[in-house]
């Protein structure tokens, strides 16, 4: 008898945390084709078409665009190294968890690190950066766009021209934010940003898009130091991604490109200006239909993400009994807070694929009932009534 333990039959759960998003039914069917090698004709034109729609979705003409074989996580890092050398000032926004990463990640790589700081859920004002920016000279200045810890938005049009205006260079994180909102690399002058497949763009997390600018190529090209990381330095990756070159670096996650491929795809087929749309119309219908149940959101109107909704959880609620009788009664998944928001907060994402009517309806039956079990009571189906009426009639 064989030792092997069964087969991999995962529940069929609905994604509706802060990533990763449910992922449709021709991403996973892209990802089951044949592998063929990383240097095969058919893989570099694969390569060669996802640089282009990474282009369209980041909206930008950076030769430098492409995918790094890693998470999200693996996307920052590639932007930092790369950028930052042992001695350099960096500025590093931080109203959240991802803000922190990013500046321990500049730490490392021996920079001289300043922090700004914001409470978790709240922005940052342009006087704000420009204070920083004079007073520290930076030669660079880090800053999350869609922060995956708050749900909070941070407007970036005028922090790029302050950046600028200073000759610095802007890092931001885009990892919630492509594919579900407006990202304009070229038009807010961003000169390096990372985001990640199992977001907006519903690829199952594996690999980062990342594009650098003009400026931020020169700036490589100017190094009097190594990279930090071998594995990420886009000096050698990006001869990889290059028609000119295809010289080897590392071995390609193939069928995860597949996969990013045809969710790209799927992105510019829906249109991105009617994706962002989507993801609008479904965060009005949530906000209506929780306002309705009593549930309040945790940041302000003006800077709510649309595609992933952190509320405060309701007095005398158990957060953790919720979310594991979502889980377990109607096969939901949502996320918690993080760091001074765990056990106050409930992130509810609606991402790419998951960011549908119908997942708004019944999730909102769905919290509704498990609110009843813990206490919490509000006039029955309201939640859904509002938001039934949130959306345009046809």
């Amino acid at each position: 008898m064989s030792d092997a333990p069964p087969p991999v039959t995962p529940p069929d759960r609905i994604l509706m945390g802060p990533g990763p998003s449910d992922i449709s039914p021709r991403v996973l069917s892209a990802m089951a084709a044949p592998t063929v090698g990383h240097l095969d004709p058919y893989f570099l034109r694969i390569m060669d078409e996802t640089q282009t729609m990474l282009r369209q979705v980041f909206r930008t003409d950076n030769a430098l665009t492409m995918s790094v074989s890693g998470t999200g996580s693996a996307g920052m890092e590639a932007c930092v190294v790369n950028l930052v050398e042992p001695g350099d000032r960096v500025v590093v926004c931080v109203n959240g968890v991802f803000g922190g990463r990013m500046s321990d990640v500049a730490t490392r790589c021996g920079a001289e690190v300043t922090t700004i700081e914001r409470p978790f859920g709240e922005v940052f004002t342009p006087e704000e950066i420009e204070d920083v920016v004079k007073r520290v000279s930076p030669k660079a200045v880090g800053i999350v766009h869609a922060e995956t810890s708050t749900g909070a938005l941070q407007p970036l049009e005028d922090v790029s021209r302050i950046v600028h205006d200073a000759g610095a260079l802007l890092l931001t994180d885009c990892v919630t934010s492509l594919g579900g909102c407006p990202v304009e690399i070229d038009d807010w002058q961003i000169d390096a940003a990372y985001s990640g497949t199992q977001k907006c763009l519903s690829c199952p997390p594996g690999l980062a898009p990342v594009t650098f600018s003009p400026r931020a190529v020169a700036a490589i090209e100017q190094r009097t130091h190594k990279v930090a990381s071998w594995y990420l330095d886009i000096t050698m990756v990006r001869n990889y991604w290059s028609d000119q070159s295809r010289a080897y670096h590392h071995t390609a996650p193939i069928n995860m490109n597949y996969g990013l491929h045809e969710a790209l795809r799927i992105v510019l087929e829906e249109g991105l200006e009617a994706r962002h749309a989507r993801h609008r119309q479904n965060h009005l219908a949530l906000r209506a239909g929780l306002e309705a149940m009593g549930v309040e959101f945790a940041v302000a109107a003006a800077h709510r993400l649309p595609m992933l909704n952190a509320v405060r959880i309701p007095e005398r609620v158990d957060d953790k009994a919720v979310r594991s009788q979502l889980l377990t009664d109607y096969g939901i998944e949502i996320g918690g807070g993080l760091g001074p928001l765990a056990g106050k907060t409930w992130r509810i994402g609606l991402m790419g694929e998951a960011s549908t009517r119908r997942n708004v309806i019944l999730f909102l039956t769905a919290l509704e009932a498990c609110l009843k079990s813990q206490g919490h009571i509000s006039p029955a189906g309201a939640g859904v009534a509002a938001a039934n009426e949130a959306y345009p009639t046809i």
